[in-house]
């Protein structure tokens, strides 16, 4: 009697926490349902901006950058890319270094170049890893190597480093560069060559102007300087200046991890990466299919590191880079090539 006298009194204490307990159970399980019924979207996902500059206007080499851009390779990176085309050329290292731009492309030697003049940019990343930039002579002339151009009128557009590969490209065929007739042709490379008003070229590129010259019925043979001492240098190169790095290396970091992603795109869907290159088109610089694609044909193979990861640079590339400039006065000996770039 006295058990069951106590267990009655307790009831309405057992019946209050008991419901209680519910209250409480209930309220946390609602609570579950709610976060669980209304998680953040992910589009709600702040994306942390960056910008690049192309070095000249939309073209098959960038077609990683595009290709990145459109699959949702930067967001899913949590990047949202802005890609500029320069209004000049010379502008985006001095853009860059100015922290206008975050990242720019630009070619390895200009990039050591810019170092002798205390211009604080660095290469992150090699993106075409070997010379585009040939000697081109009429295919079927007289001229089949450097040598055969002393006499002869070479058409250039007046940049010191175009002129220091002639000379070395002469001289290590066994002949005499001062005897070479340099014309300054700015930038119309085709019509001089087109013409006649000059025997051959430097500063075109394989693959464009080369391209561009055979489409048009003037079929030209390309001279790589590599074969003739000048060392084999990264042509298009990712730049970062020393300040970005040390604020935005994880950033920059991303960045590489989605142009890979965009690169094995191109290489895997050529002809679907051409499409979205195309809805790029610059009107005042406008793209031809046919030349596009030949141009990506080429470009692949010497975008690719082989058993390294995209972008990365040999310190011995830079190091021989860094020689040549000093060996031919277009750079102070004291510049370290270590200082020029880094591989992150």
């Amino acid at each position: 009697m006295i058990a069951i006298t106590k267990l009655k009194a307790a009831a309405p204490l057992l019946l209050a926490a008991l419901l209680f307990i519910s209250g409480c159970g209930g309220e946390a399980a609602t609570n579950n349902m709610e976060t669980s019924a209304s998680p953040a979207p992910a589009a709600e996902t702040k994306l942390e901006k960056i910008s690049i500059m192309l070095d000249w206007y939309p073209n098959a080499v960038h077609s990683f950058l595009y290709a990145a851009q459109k699959n949702g390779y930067f967001e899913q990176q949590g990047l949202e890319v802005d890609i500029q085309m320069p209004a000049d050329t010379n502008d985006a290292l001095k853009l860059v270094a100015a922290g206008k731009i975050d990242l720019a492309l630009s070619y390895q030697p200009q990039v050591l170049m810019a170092r002798g003049e205390d211009i604080p940019v660095k290469s992150i990343a090699a993106i075409v890893r070997h010379p585009l930039n040939h000697l081109m002579v009429p295919e079927g002339g007289d001229i089949k190597s450097p040598k055969d151009l002393v006499g002869k009128k070479v058409g250039y557009s007046s940049i010191p480093l175009y002129e220091a590969m002639m000379r070395t490209m002469i001289k290590q065929d066994g002949g005499d560069p001062q005897n070479v007739d340099l014309i300054d042709v700015g930038f119309d490379f085709i019509p001089a060559i087109a013409t006649n008003n000059v025997d051959a070229i430097i500063g075109g590129f394989i693959n464009h102007e080369q391209l561009l010259l055979a489409k048009e019925g003037h079929v030209m043979t390309a001279i790589n300087p590599t074969d003739f001492g000048v060392p084999d240098y990264y042509e298009l190169v990712l730049v970062a200046s020393d300040q970005g790095l040390s604020e935005k290396q994880a950033l920059f970091q991303k960045f590489l991890a989605a142009i890979t992603e965009g690169q094995q795109y191109v290489s895997e869907h050529t002809e679907q990466a051409l499409a979205i290159l195309f809805e790029h088109e610059d009107q005042t610089s406008p793209l031809d299919k046919e030349i596009e694609t030949k141009s990506l044909d080429i470009l692949l193979p010497l975008m690719d590191a082989g058993d390294q990861a995209f972008g990365y640079q040999d310190p011995a590339s830079w190091a021989n880079v860094k020689d040549w400039l000093s060996e031919n006065e277009l750079l102070p000996p004291d510049i370290k090539a270590e200082d020029a770039f880094t591989n992150l």
